[in-house]
């Protein structure tokens, strides 16, 4: 017999309450601890990077289950809106796709198709899946909430992508529109130039498209303290902080730093 399903994503819910999602972008770590760990630092969501690291989908499901159990969103950035592994990453615990360097709203459609069931795209029914615990659970239900609860973020990463956001924003079935400032800036010939008039104007434009059809604004690639408060303030909801590797540096700097300090002032 079908259980009643039940099904939140932590990222949804913030957005919900009118509260910023936080994610740490993990290209590190390898084993469901990188998913703890994010928890323990106050994070919504791990973002794992198979865009950019080198994970397979079967680490990738492992690091999603982690994550499920402990209570944050498990995300996966794949490498791009035609990714064929976008279907098995959600058929096995992964809550939300993010879709880099997405310029048209073609290609944001497509994302849609590969990351929804019908009649939202064209995603491939799986039946039991790990969000529920693999339990028995009725068709119609586990589409609906599993519809409800997929993410699915599309990244604005080119001049291109920002002189079509607005119909990009307007694809039923989109989520996040999430600019990714580092190859933005790179595309737009100023790499690294983050909190120029150029990017912040750009950053304006994403949001004002975001706002216009109901979409959730997102910012990455800014590390900047003071100007992410600054983009949650005029609106994002949707943030990476940092990656495992930067934390892992800057405290691993800091720690270092103080001791060789201490020894020389002896």
């Amino acid at each position: 017999m079908a259980t009643p399903v039940s099904l939140a994503n932590p990222v949804k819910e913030c957005f919900k309450a009118g509260q910023p999602a936080l994610g740490m972008l993990s290209r590190l770590g390898r084993t469901g601890d990188i998913a703890r760990l994010a928890k323990t630092t106050g994070h919504d969501f791990v973002m794992i990077d198979m865009q950019h690291a080198l994970y397979n989908i079967e680490t990738v499901g492992h690091i999603a289950q982690a994550a499920l159990g402990c209570g944050i969103a498990p995300l996966a950035r794949v490498r791009g809106c035609d990714d064929q592994d976008t279907a098995v990453l959600l058929d096995n615990g992964i809550m939300g796709i993010v879709f880099p360097d997405v310029n048209s709203a073609a290609e944001a459609k497509r994302a849609v198709d590969r990351a929804k069931y019908p009649p939202i795209g064209r995603r491939s029914v799986a039946g039991a899946v790990p969000m529920f615990d693999f339990r028995p659970v009725a068709a119609a239900d586990s589409v609906r909430a599993l519809n409800d609860n997929t993410l699915v973020v599309c990244m604005i990463e080119t001049p291109e992508g920002l002189a079509n956001v607005d119909e990009i924003a307007a694809v039923a079935g989109v989520d996040v529109i999430h600019v990714g400032s580092s190859d933005l800036l790179t595309a737009m010939g100023t790499p690294g130039a983050y909190g120029t008039p150029e990017h912040l104007a750009a950053l304006d434009k994403v949001m004002a498209a975001a706002k216009k059809h109901g979409k959730v604004a997102g910012v990455g690639g800014d590390r900047n303290i003071a100007r992410q408060v600054d983009f949650i303030r005029k609106g994002a909801r949707f943030l990476t902080t940092n990656s495992d590797i930067a934390f892992v540096l800057a405290e691993g700097t800091r720690v270092t730093g103080e001791l060789r300090k201490a020894l020389v002032e002896r």
